[in-house]
């Protein structure tokens, strides 16, 4: 190996040490670049109506932050006194539960079943998970000022990004050779396309999965169901994983009122997400990002295995960036022009 290749090949290897050190703040940029995307769409539309940028930013911005303001004050204060009702009606709730458990022991499953555990070792062995799991969301609380650090990092450079984005685009072009520049350019195009597809389509879910769960806990008659119904599309802006935590609220709430509630709720939330994995997802989706489902599962686990919470939450939009330079770097650059040499 030649001098050049060796310094070459170090300087790689270095690169990649300091990106992997600073893998958290490149995921915070990447946020930052994903929200700014997603912003830009409605920028654009301002601007079609001869708009001055910084106004039709300002104006966006303002827009986005008012419906943020506001499904925020739609959850969380009524969450609040569900949550304090909920502390006050735990010890008579589990004692409903141990009752029940202990007539099906009697009743129903005891004689046919034996050695069946006692209820209560059952519930001293579930004690320890309790106190641990206090543990955690007191640890959870006390990163709270880091969390808010970097929201406000976040909110700064997406604000950067909106109103003048061409020099910082400028400049990741020209870390690459010159004479792939211009193709950088096209992949950065595609990207951006790529990730204001994926936005629409993820708002189009979210606002029918909220429709779809108001609806319906409406008619169940569940306490909250405006509040449920936008918890429940927001969260399912977290594929797999989001839909399965926003049933667990209002199925606690609809327990309170009576236990067959709770069963409807879950019911309900089952034919809700079916209808959207084998209709809504592939109907819509498939029209603004073509993501294969077993490659959007491994790119939720890849990045939340690498960057913890946020990489989950930001796995789609990383899978639609990370495919469109597989698609046009690895395979139409690389790969669809590689001739073997004379003699292969």
């Amino acid at each position: 190996m030649k001098i050049g290749q060796l310094i070459g090949f170090f300087a790689l290897v270095v690169s990649v040490y300091i990106l992997w050190e600073i893998r958290q703040l490149l995921l915070l940029l990447f946020t930052a670049i994903v929200l700014a995307t997603a912003i830009s769409q409605l920028v654009q539309r301002f601007q079609q109506s001869r708009m001055p940028r910084i106004g039709a930013v300002w104006l966006s911005v303002l827009i986005v932050f008012t419906i943020l303001i506001g499904c925020f004050v739609l959850i969380v204060p009524p969450f609040i006194d569900q949550f304090q009702e909920l502390v006050k009606l735990f010890p008579s709730g589990v004692g409903q539960i141990q009752q029940m458990i202990t007539w099906l022991e009697g009743t129903i499953i005891g004689p046919y079943v034996r050695n069946l555990p006692d209820i209560n070792n059952l519930i001293r062995q579930v004690q320890p998970l309790t106190e641990n799991l206090f543990r955690q969301a007191i640890s959870f609380f006390s990163t709270g000022f880091t969390a808010v650090l970097e929201l406000l990092l976040v909110i700064v450079l997406t604000l950067m990004l909106l109103v003048n984005p061409e020099p910082y685009r400028k400049v990741f072009v020209r870390c690459f050779p010159s004479f792939y520049r211009h193709r950088v350019e096209e992949i950065l195009t595609l990207c951006g396309q790529g990730l204001g597809h994926w936005t629409i389509g993820a708002l189009i879910e979210m606002l029918f999965i909220g429709f779809l769960s108001g609806l319906g806990l409406l008619v169940l008659q569940v306490p909250l169901a405006l509040a449920h119904a936008v918890l429940a599309g927001l969260l399912n802006f977290i594929p797999n994983i989001g839909p399965t935590l926003s049933v667990v609220l209002p199925m606690t709430i609809a327990f309170l009122d009576t236990p067959w509630k709770a069963i409807a709720v879950l019911i309900l939330y089952l034919i809700i997400q079916n209808i959207e994995s084998y209709w809504l997802t592939p109907t819509v989706m498939a029209k603004q990002v073509s993501l294969l489902p077993a490659f959007t599962l491994t790119a939720q686990l890849f990045f939340a295995t690498f960057f913890g919470a946020l990489g989950l939450v930001m796995a789609l939009p990383l899978a639609v960036v990370a495919k469109t330079w597989i698609e046009e770097l690895v395979f139409k650059d690389i790969l669809d022009k590689w001739k073997p040499s004379v003699g292969e």
